[in-house]
Protein backbone atom coordinates (compact mmCIF):
# COMPACT_ATOMS: atom_id res chain seq x y z
CA UNK A 1 0.00 0.00 0.00
CA UNK A 2 1.56 3.23 -0.82
CA UNK A 3 1.68 6.45 1.60
CA UNK A 4 0.57 9.52 -0.15
CA UNK A 5 2.41 12.61 1.31
CA UNK A 6 0.16 14.93 -0.97
CA UNK A 7 -2.87 13.66 1.31
CA UNK A 8 -0.91 14.40 4.44
CA UNK A 9 -0.23 17.51 3.40
CA UNK A 10 -3.90 18.81 2.28
CA UNK A 11 -5.18 17.67 5.48
CA UNK A 12 -2.18 19.61 7.27
CA UNK A 13 -3.28 22.76 5.90
CA UNK A 14 -7.36 22.00 6.42
CA UNK A 15 -6.42 22.96 10.31
CA UNK A 16 -5.77 26.36 8.77
CA UNK A 17 -8.56 26.92 6.46
CA UNK A 18 -10.88 25.74 8.60
CA UNK A 19 -9.31 27.80 11.62
CA UNK A 20 -9.37 31.13 9.42
CA UNK A 21 -13.52 30.37 9.24
CA UNK A 22 -14.01 28.92 12.52
CA UNK A 23 -12.34 31.44 13.84
CA UNK A 24 -13.75 34.63 12.15
CA UNK A 25 -15.78 37.14 14.60
CA UNK A 26 -18.95 36.38 12.37
CA UNK A 27 -18.71 32.47 13.24
CA UNK A 28 -17.20 31.78 16.39
CA UNK A 29 -13.69 34.23 16.75
CA UNK A 30 -15.84 36.84 19.50
CA UNK A 31 -17.03 34.08 21.47
CA UNK A 32 -13.99 32.50 21.45
CA UNK A 33 -12.26 35.96 21.99
CA UNK A 34 -14.39 36.49 25.27
CA UNK A 35 -14.03 33.41 26.44
CA UNK A 36 -10.22 34.23 26.46
CA UNK A 37 -9.44 37.35 27.41
CA UNK A 38 -8.25 38.00 23.77
CA UNK A 39 -8.11 41.35 22.68
CA UNK A 40 -7.22 42.77 19.00
CA UNK A 41 -4.29 44.38 20.33
CA UNK A 42 -2.86 41.36 22.30
CA UNK A 43 -3.66 39.56 19.28
CA UNK A 44 -1.27 41.49 17.04
CA UNK A 45 1.31 41.04 19.41
CA UNK A 46 1.85 37.50 18.81
CA UNK A 47 5.27 36.43 16.34
CA UNK A 48 2.74 34.88 14.09
CA UNK A 49 5.61 32.99 11.99
CA UNK A 50 5.98 31.18 15.16
CA UNK A 51 2.19 30.42 15.51
CA UNK A 52 1.21 29.40 12.10
CA UNK A 53 4.50 27.63 11.74
CA UNK A 54 3.90 25.52 14.96
CA UNK A 55 0.74 25.36 13.96
CA UNK A 56 1.41 23.51 10.28
CA UNK A 57 3.93 21.11 11.99
CA UNK A 58 1.12 20.03 14.85
CA UNK A 59 -1.35 20.13 11.78
CA UNK A 60 1.30 17.77 10.36
CA UNK A 61 1.62 15.10 13.17
CA UNK A 62 -1.92 14.83 13.36
CA UNK A 63 -2.55 14.31 9.92
CA UNK A 64 0.42 11.47 9.57
CA UNK A 65 -0.91 9.77 13.06
CA UNK A 66 -4.86 10.38 11.37
CA UNK A 67 -4.04 7.91 8.51
CA UNK A 68 -3.59 4.84 11.22
CA UNK A 69 -6.78 5.96 12.87
CA UNK A 70 -9.04 6.29 9.45
CA UNK A 71 -7.64 3.60 6.94
CA UNK A 72 -7.97 0.00 8.40
CA UNK A 73 -5.33 -1.17 5.79
CA UNK A 74 -2.33 0.09 7.80
CA UNK A 75 -3.46 -2.54 10.55
CA UNK A 76 -2.84 -5.20 8.26
CA UNK A 77 0.32 -3.82 7.57
CA UNK A 78 1.45 -3.30 10.79
CA UNK A 79 0.69 -6.98 11.63
CA UNK A 80 3.64 -8.19 9.73
CA UNK A 81 5.85 -5.82 10.63
CA UNK A 82 5.88 -2.48 8.17
CA UNK A 83 6.21 -1.87 4.41
CA UNK A 84 9.94 -3.08 4.67
CA UNK A 85 8.06 -6.13 5.45
CA UNK A 86 5.71 -6.95 1.97
CA UNK A 87 7.99 -9.02 0.44
CA UNK A 88 8.52 -11.58 3.36
CA UNK A 89 4.66 -11.79 4.24
CA UNK A 90 3.12 -14.71 4.04
CA UNK A 91 0.60 -15.50 1.09
CA UNK A 92 -2.58 -14.27 3.19
CA UNK A 93 -1.15 -10.98 3.70
CA UNK A 94 -1.52 -10.45 -0.20
CA UNK A 95 -5.22 -12.32 -0.17
CA UNK A 96 -6.21 -10.16 2.62
CA UNK A 97 -5.05 -6.75 0.32
CA UNK A 98 -6.65 -8.33 -2.44
CA UNK A 99 -9.67 -8.86 -1.10
CA UNK A 100 -9.66 -5.56 1.02
CA UNK A 101 -7.15 -3.41 0.09
CA UNK A 102 -9.82 -0.89 -0.87
CA UNK A 103 -12.78 -1.46 1.09
CA UNK A 104 -13.91 1.33 3.13
CA UNK A 105 -11.42 3.91 1.97
CA UNK A 106 -14.14 6.51 0.98
CA UNK A 107 -14.82 9.88 2.17
CA UNK A 108 -17.98 9.01 4.30
CA UNK A 109 -15.96 6.65 6.04
CA UNK A 110 -13.12 8.35 6.88
CA UNK A 111 -15.11 11.54 8.18
CA UNK A 112 -17.06 8.79 10.27
CA UNK A 113 -13.49 7.68 11.72
CA UNK A 114 -12.41 11.36 11.91
CA UNK A 115 -15.57 12.68 13.94
CA UNK A 116 -15.28 9.97 16.31
CA UNK A 117 -11.43 10.83 16.72
CA UNK A 118 -12.23 14.66 17.21
CA UNK A 119 -15.51 13.75 19.70
CA UNK A 120 -13.57 10.94 21.89
CA UNK A 121 -9.77 12.42 21.54
CA UNK A 122 -10.13 16.20 21.15
CA UNK A 123 -12.88 16.68 22.86
CA UNK A 124 -11.65 14.89 26.01
CA UNK A 125 -8.34 16.47 26.11
CA UNK A 126 -9.63 19.93 25.21
CA UNK A 127 -11.94 19.63 28.12
CA UNK A 128 -9.95 18.22 30.79
CA UNK A 129 -7.17 21.17 29.83
CA UNK A 130 -10.11 23.76 30.41
CA UNK A 131 -11.95 22.17 33.47
CA UNK A 132 -8.50 22.73 35.18
CA UNK A 133 -8.00 26.08 33.38
CA UNK A 134 -11.45 27.02 34.92
CA UNK A 135 -12.83 28.16 31.18
CA UNK A 136 -16.29 28.20 30.72
CA UNK A 137 -18.30 25.09 28.50
CA UNK A 138 -18.54 28.15 25.52
CA UNK A 139 -14.88 27.71 25.31
CA UNK A 140 -14.84 23.70 25.36
CA UNK A 141 -17.53 23.55 22.82
CA UNK A 142 -15.50 26.80 20.52
CA UNK A 143 -12.28 24.45 20.96
CA UNK A 144 -13.50 21.21 20.70
CA UNK A 145 -16.00 21.97 17.68
CA UNK A 146 -13.24 23.06 16.17
CA UNK A 147 -10.98 20.06 16.34
CA UNK A 148 -14.38 18.24 15.51
CA UNK A 149 -14.72 19.77 12.41
CA UNK A 150 -10.89 19.83 11.81
CA UNK A 151 -10.42 15.90 12.04
CA UNK A 152 -13.58 15.06 10.38
CA UNK A 153 -12.54 16.72 7.22
CA UNK A 154 -9.16 15.75 7.66
CA UNK A 155 -10.12 11.65 7.87
CA UNK A 156 -12.11 12.26 4.74
CA UNK A 157 -9.53 13.21 2.96
CA UNK A 158 -7.04 10.84 4.34
CA UNK A 159 -9.20 7.87 4.00
CA UNK A 160 -9.65 8.36 0.11
CA UNK A 161 -6.52 9.57 -0.91
CA UNK A 162 -3.77 7.98 1.03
Amino acid sequence: MEFNFYAILASTLVTLVIGFIWYNPKVFGTIWMNETGMTEEKAKQSNMLKVFGLTIIYSFLLSFIMSALVVHQFGALGMIGGPDFISTAKPSYAAFMTDYGTAFRTYQHGALHGFMSGLFIALPITAINSLFEQKSWKYILVNAGYWIVCMTVMGAIICRWV
